[in-house]
């Protein structure tokens, strides 16, 4: 895993490496338009929950939702999500095997093969 970005604040809620800002940033430009990333979990997956991850406009931030910003690109999670991924660490791997996002996520107690899902 790469270093993570260092947040502006003391404790970074959602963090993510500079492979994945970096990644992130380039699907955004893909875009064409000046977008946040969502992050989230929904029920499902193999192991009980799944990670989500969209863009989405700037205005469709809610009050309640939480904002991190990396380097001024903004990671935006609902209240409830955070409850599951709080300190997660968020990186981007292009190997041929294996390569994708990856989530870490430190209130996971179980993960599935894929990375994709996990239990809590």
């Amino acid at each position: 895993m790469t270093q993570a970005t260092e947040s502006k604040t003391p404790t970074q809620g959602i963090q993510m490496t500079d492979a994945a800002v970096q990644q992130v940033l380039f699907l955004r430009e893909k875009q064409g338009r000046d977008l946040c990333l969502r992050v989230g979990v929904r029920q499902g997956g193999c192991s009980g929950m799944s990670y989500m991850m969209d863009f989405v406009e700037p205005d469709s931030i809610q009050d309640t939702d939480e904002v991190f910003d990396h380097n001024g690109f903004q990671v935006v999670c609902d209240p409830k999500s955070l409850l599951y991924i709080y300190g997660m660490v968020l990186d981007y791997s292009n190997a041929l095997i294996g390569g994708g996002f990856q989530f870490t996520n430190p209130n996971a107690s179980q993960t599935c093969g894929c990375g994709k899902s996990f239990a809590t």
